[in-house]
């Protein structure tokens, strides 16, 4: 279920008022078939999207930089025994237990160096399991956790290392010797580490590490690092090292945040080891909660313990859907039902969790996340640091991750970090380009999520989001189908311009993203959505707009009369205007406006009583300047 991991070094509102677009691409001479009824309101459903949930564990970092990447999280297998003061790691079951001492650039403080240095906040995994990897040598032969000296019968050996076996025999776990790769660490080395990091760049508070997790997946112990702890981890373990743990991270440094216990799956999601995959013995000692939920509590019961501070910042689960990674027809379209396991109270998981699973169906896996936090301790954030639809380098799989990035924006994830990323041409990679980087001029998807309603999800998705930058109201549709679908979208609750941008994504070109504007008459704009696309709808608000003109010119000074006139539908409560002069010129008097200029810098507001403009109308307000008169850009806002 889960590919071989190692440590990955990653790097003000416009005015609501109620209008109606329908939506429908140019029709083209190929057949198109009607779709569900589109529907957005930018007055409903409105809070912020938290812009780290465009994260990635590790990538390209000329497309990270390329997209904005927020935060990186440096975890996985290797980092459960990470030994920040060698800079030696163990590979675990992933690669035959061997101790690898880290080269430059896959050290935790490159890491964090290099991400903090292009404003990328790091997310930090500290060891909890108990041990951490001994000094070791940096070349072939590595310690690690079956020797051949100790068993020389295994099943299988490394075969550029042939002393390091796999750990098994017939199948079965052979007993390894810890102090064979690693040393003890407890709570007081992970406040070691903290300190160690404050000392090197700083406190969170400071432009330091923001972000530690609990460990990596650390109900896996007992498999991925079975050589120094074989035992199944109960309830109790995990939760005695995540308090123990949370409180020295908080005591090296009180201005960063916690996340944990970043679950591998569903299994550990709601079951301890101990009880394997559903309620067991552990579960019912501990009140008949489920792993997740008691976690929750747990961390609560220690903070309320504590002087009310939090321990737990961020409540991380990792999420992989159980498919597999196929293209064939069947599992593409199953790829693309599958992520509405994280939302839908409807679907109901088609994996092994199905109708057999604890707490499914149906899955809910963000929305049933909140409930939790809810329940058991309040104001916790969500976080998803492992996630990957798979089939990046198709279209069917870049279909699928920008349904999944509409997703965690709708539902108000906080933080999310891809596994496995996409390279900067995989079709995966503009699913991210399209709410990140349409234009190839840095434009993204708005950070406001606002309603937004399909009449069928699963054939068109949809979601909007308004910009706080330019108040423009941006729609992603992904169509998940084979056919080019027509479909009307109303929005309401805007007043919008007399055109609307569209970017396409689409296997007509799997190489670019292409731009179509499209003219609005009468609030309708007539579009298609082609066959497995993904489609970006901008809408700029309606505004205002401002012309000059010379009344008279001496060559030395000049007077002027500016006419605004509204746009929009409603009336305006106040307008600006602004210009550069381009051969410092110098305002001297004005009239019906508040004028200021700093240096070559106009701004002219209204002037109180004559704000106020019905839609279609206009105002005048004039100056006298010296210079010349010239016809600067003006630039008209509306309030």
């Amino acid at each position: 279920m889960r590919k071989p991991r190692s440590i990955v070094a990653a790097g003000a509102a416009a005015s609501l008022v109620a209008a109606t677009f329908t939506v429908q691409t140019a029709t083209s001479a190929a057949a198109v078939t009607a779709g569900p009824a589109l529907s957005v309101d930018v007055s409903a459903s409105r809070h912020a999207i938290s812009p780290d949930i465009y994260g990635l564990n590790g990538g390209d970092p000329a497309f990270n930089a390329e997209i904005g990447q927020s935060v990186a999280r440096w975890g996985g297998n290797a980092s459960s025994r990470y030994n920040f003061k060698n800079r030696t790691y163990n590979t675990g079951s992933d690669w035959f237990f061997e101790n690898i001492v880290a080269d430059e650039q896959h050290t935790l403080e490159w890491m964090v160096g290099s991400n903090l240095d292009r404003g990328i906040k790091p997310v930090v995994t500290v060891p909890m399991s108990g041990w951490v990897a001994k000094d070791s040598p940096s070349s072939h032969p590595f310690h690690c956790g079956f020797p051949a000296s100790r068993f020389p019968e295994q099943d299988s050996f490394d075969e550029w290392d042939p002393h390091c076996g796999n750990g098994q025999l017939d199948g079965k776990n052979l007993a390894g010797v810890p102090e064979d790769t690693s040393v003890r660490a407890d709570a007081a080395f992970a406040g070691e580490m903290v300190s160690h990091l404050v000392d090197r760049f700083g406190t969170a508070a400071r432009g330091g590490v923001p972000i530690y997790e609990l460990d990596n997946e650390p109900v896996l112990w007992a498999h991925t690092h079975r050589d120094v702890h074989p035992e199944l981890v109960t309830y109790d373990e995990l939760g005695g090292k995540g308090t123990a743990t949370a409180a020295a991270i908080k005591a090296a440094d009180p201005s960063a945040q916690v996340l944990g216990p970043s679950g591998w799956g569903y299994c550990e999601w709601v079951a301890s080891g101990l009880d394997g995959c559903g309620p067991g013995a552990d579960s019912a000692a501990h009140g008949g909660l489920n792993l997740s939920q008691w976690y929750l509590k747990n961390m609560k019961d220690f903070s309320d313990a504590h002087g009310g501070t939090r321990y737990l910042d961020y409540f991380d689960q990792h999420f992989y859907p159980q498919i597999s990674g196929g293209k064939d027809p069947a599992t593409n379209a199953l790829r693309l039902r599958s992520t509405r396991s994280l939302w839908d109270p409807t679907y109901v998981e088609e994996s092994w969790i199905g109708p057999g699973g604890v707490n499914a169906p149906p899955l809910q896996f963000i929305r049933t996340m909140k409930s939790w936090i809810a329940q058991y301790n309040p104001g916790t954030k969500t976080a998803v640091t492992e996630y990957n639809w798979g089939a990046l380098d198709d279209i069917n799989g870049a279909l699928a991750q920008a349904d999944v990035l509409g997703i965690f924006g709708r539902e108000g994830l906080d933080l999310a970090t891809m596994w496995g990323e996409p390279k900067p041409a995989d079709p995966g990679a503009f699913a991210f380009r399209m709410y990140r980087n349409y234009d190839g001029a840095g434009s993204r998807f708005g950070d406001v999520s606002v309603s937004a309603a399909s009449a069928d999800q699963d054939r068109l998705a949809v979601y909007a989001a308004q910009r706080s930058s330019d108040s423009a109201v941006t729609v992603m549709v992904v169509n998940k189908t084979g056919d080019d679908l027509t479909s009307p979208l109303s929005v309401a609750g805007f007043d919008g311009t007399g055109a609307a941008q569209r970017f396409t994504y689409s296997p007509a070109d799997l190489s670019t993203i292409t731009r179509g504007d499209l003219p609005v008459s009468d609030g309708r704009v007539d579009a298609t959505y082609p066959a497995n696309s993904i489609t970006l709808l901008v809408l700029p608000p309606a505004g205002c707009s401002a012309t000059l003109h010379v009344n008279g010119d001496w060559g030395t000074a000049h007077v002027a009369t500016v006419t605004v006139t509204n746009e929009r539908r409603t009336a305006t409560t106040g307008w600006r205007v602004s210009w550069t002069w381009p051969a410092g010129q110098q305002v001297t008097n004005s009239w019906n406006t508040a004028l200021e200029q700093d240096a070559t810098r106009v701004v002219a507001a209204d002037a109180g009583w004559n704000g106020s403009i019905d839609a279609g109308g206009s105002r005048t307000f004039g100056f006298q300047a010296t210079g010349r008169a010239a016809t600067p850009t003006l630039t008209c806002t509306p309030s």
